[in-house]
């Protein structure tokens, strides 16, 4: 089994403008295919500590152009992987993109209940220093105790994220 190193940094306001890059790389592509390109996790919120890897939901209004995003992603480098048993939340992969930052892409459709997720706590975080203080010293601590160990990680961050979740009306 493959060890992955949990690795959380401080906020880093380059983190902004290495979506911009990836956003704009995308909508080129596929922008006439879509509704939006979303920068949503923890790297999206200022101040957040989070792992280094953006976080990015592409928004269709429905799975009738699907096939044609998928296609167009492909023809730069884009792999659909599913969707991962998360349901409305389609993965993709990719390789050889050094000019762009580390990130996770999904498409998903503009009713999907991922996508609203991913919004409703990206939206609260940004609006709430406080959780803000709070989840990043809980992931900061979560990332010391488990360097090797990604399901310790998000474990240990779990009671944090499901309060969260209830003082933003997703618990």
């Amino acid at each position: 089994m493959k060890t992955v190193k949990v690795i959380v940094l401080p906020y880093d306001e380059t983190w902004n403008s290495a979506f911009e890059h990836i956003k704009t790389e995308l909508e080129n592509a596929i922008g006439d295919l879509i509704l939006g390109v979303e920068h949503v996790g923890s790297t999206s919120v200022e101040g957040m500590s989070a792992k280094p890897c953006i976080d990015i939901d592409v928004v269709i209004k429905d799975y009738t152009a699907f096939d044609a995003v998928v296609a167009k992603l492909a023809s730069i480098g884009y792999t659909h992987e599913g969707d991962l048993g998360i349901k409305d939340r389609e993965a993709f992969k990719y390789s050889d993109k050094p000019h762009l930052m580390k990130h996770h892409l999904y498409v998903c459709p503009q009713d999907s209940k991922e996508l609203h997720r991913h919004l409703t706590f990206r939206d609260f975080l940004r609006s709430n220093r406080e959780a803000v203080g709070k989840y990043s010293e809980v992931k900061e601590t979560a990332a010391k105790l488990f360097p090797d160990d990604m399901d310790g990680y998000i474990a240990y961050k779990s009671p944090c994220i499901e309060d969260l979740y209830k003082q933003c009306g997703l618990g």
